[in-house]
């Protein structure tokens, strides 16, 4: 017989999917209700005719218990993420999530005791017809809150379906259908319940209305019934009332927790003299959001990356062991034991700590001309440049930190461009291509291309060497660099529109990059770039390759990894 661990049951992980699954029903309840609203675009009987379909999904024993035991599941496991978090300090987005996500419970009661709780204890007849005459005619104020409260709930939700969906891989590419869904959806059903709020108070549709004596029996004694109002007040004070004192409670735990903590502080040392004193319990990336320092979390302090990891300066074996979730990030990485994750060491007692990925300023890429710019020969110098045996460096690493290590190694390339003086063309893949001389004259471009090369090579090394201890193996890029004429304009279609370049000049340094990866050079230049640049290259290797398109060989210089990263001087 197999046994499960308490642990198991509750960990960090399982909460977090119990949370996500029980927000994606409570989601796709909302999407349904909503988009029923909007078939009231069409009439109030056909919004009427499709909510038999939602009724019969929601209202039957399975559906209510699935809905209801999301809603208070979600509602329960909101309470407790506010209060694990030690700190409120949080991007706006999850303050935003938060935020409206504490306001829907007040916003909607009214509306779930109107319609569902009215309809199971007393028969009333919710149909379209009659709650939109409620709220649109009879109780309009009513109508704005839930209106209000429907925009909440959606907003709050497409937030949560955000930040679930946002690293995944295929995920930007839909993002503009799904962004373009998630206003249409709501801007739909509101459409829908202003057209049928006019349809019901127009007074010839109110004359030929007809109404069966059932159902104008069962809501005319629910209405008028003094004793019934007093059970339906006294619902709402509860359902109201146990929320507020659930909210209470946790704030209430906070404080006390707070006030605990204040004579139970430990102090957080970083390597720039840095001191920052938190409460016992926070977390090393806590303590850096309070302190206002710099601290690598891609996946949001989750534990589902190691862009945050930090190695613990001095005796690490007395700080709390790591649960599963995050010995398994660090057996992923290789980690040795004095490394951690930030977002989930709580130390229990002062640490000094150095962050292993030190957020460097980003580059200011600079902006693609969004002008329309007509195709026209030019003598310029090409750039490409791209990572080495990337998929065996990758293939056993977590996604978040794939795009970290992309993110890190094309603001390497975006600054060394940009400081050359060159213009980043565009990234492919693991790849990036650069332009050079576009505003200057070959001999020039031919320089600010080396320089920039040089630069890449530098700082891809210090990369390499901050990561060496859980990469696979070395980090190594190959650059290739040409020149000579291409066409330089605005290519594309609609939006995607950008300056670029093409021609044999460009397919050259392309296969010059090749190369290097095949002579395992850093850097192959052909000879029209060392001619022009004046580079002093006494003492680099010369070869000759073939080029497709080309019927006589290519001369090209190969500049080996030890001499790459210095910059190419002119001879005297």
């Amino acid at each position: 017989m197999t046994t499960v661990s308490a642990t198991g049951i509750f960990s960090e992980r399982t909460i977090r999917r119990a949370r996500l699954g029980s927000g994606l029903v409570i989601f796709i309840f909302v999407l349904l209700h909503l988009s029923n609203h909007a078939i009231g675009l069409i009439s109030v009987a056909a919004a009427d005719k499709a909510a038999h379909l939602f009724l019969a999904i929601w209202r039957n024993p399975l559906g209510t218990a699935i809905f209801y035991s999301s809603v208070l599941t979600h509602i329960a496991l909101v309470l407790r993420a506010i209060y694990m978090r030690r700190s409120l300090v949080m991007p706006k987005g999850e303050m935003a999530q938060i935020v409206l996500g504490l306001m829907i419970p007040l916003l909607l009661l009214d509306h779930v005791i109107g319609t569902r709780v009215a309809h199971e204890f007393y028969g009333y007849i919710d149909d379209y017809e009659t709650v939109v005459s409620t709220l649109w005619i009879r109780n309009p104020a009513n109508g704005a809150r839930q209106v209000f409260g429907v925009v909440a709930v959606w907003i709050h939700g497409c937030i949560g379906i955000h930040f679930w969906l946002r690293y995944r891989s295929w995920y930007p590419d839909f993002a503009p259908l799904l962004l373009a869904l998630a206003i249409l959806v709501p801007v739909l059903s509101l459409l829908g319940f202003v057209e049928m709020g006019r349809t019901l108070a127009d007074p010839s549709y109110q004359q030929a209305m007809t109404i069966s004596a059932y159902k104008e029996g069962i809501n005319t004694r629910y209405a008028s019934n003094p004793e019934v109002h007093r059970q339906v007040a006294m619902i709402r004070a509860g359902l109201c009332g146990a929320f507020s004192a659930s909210l209470l409670i946790v704030v209430a735990a906070r404080a006390r927790r707070k006030l605990k903590e204040r004579l139970d502080q430990v102090a957080v040392n970083y390597p720039g003299g840095e001191v920052i004193r938190v409460p016992r319990g926070f977390s090393v990336l806590e303590a850096s959001r309070l302190g206002g320092l710099p601290h690598y979390s891609v996946c949001g302090g989750k534990g589902q990356c190691s862009t945050c990891r930090v190695q613990i300066l001095g005796d690490y074996d007395s700080l709390p062991a790591p649960d599963k979730m995050e010995q398994t990030t660090l057996r992923r990485i290789n980690a040795g034991p004095d490394v951690r994750l930030a977002c989930q060491l709580r130390p229990n007692r002062d640490i000094a700590v150095a962050p292993l990925l030190v957020p460097a300023t980003e580059a200011a890429l600079p902006a693609n001309s969004q002008e329309t710019s007509p195709g026209r020969e030019r003598e310029i110098a090409v750039l490409f440049v791209d990572i080495r045996h990337f998929t065996t460096l990758t293939e056993t690493r977590l996604p978040f930190d794939v795009v970290f290590l992309l993110n890190r190694y094309f603001a390497i390339i975006g600054k060394a461009v940009e400081q050359a003086g060159g213009r980043l063309d565009k990234f492919i893949g693991d790849g990036a291509m650069a332009l050079f001389g576009l505003n200057t004259t070959p001999e020039e471009a031919c320089r600010q291309a080396l320089a920039a090369a040089a630069a890449i090579v530098t700082e891809i090394e210090k990369l390499a060497a901050e990561l060496a201890d859980e990469l696979a193996l070395p980090l190594r890029i190959a650059i290739g660099i040409h020149t000579g004429p291409a066409v330089v304009g605005t290519m594309g279609y609609g939006r995607v529109r950008n300056m670029t370049a093409i021609g044999d000049t460009v397919n050259v340094a392309s296969r010059l990059e090749s190369a290097a990866k095949e002579f395992e050079a850093a850097i192959v230049i052909s000879e029209p770039v060392a001619s022009l640049s004046g580079a002093d290259l006494s003492g680099i290797e010369s070869r000759e390759i073939s080029a497709r398109g080309r019927a006589l060989p290519l001369k090209v210089y190969v500049i080996p990894r030890e001499k790459a990263a210095e910059p190419l001087e002119g001879k005297d």
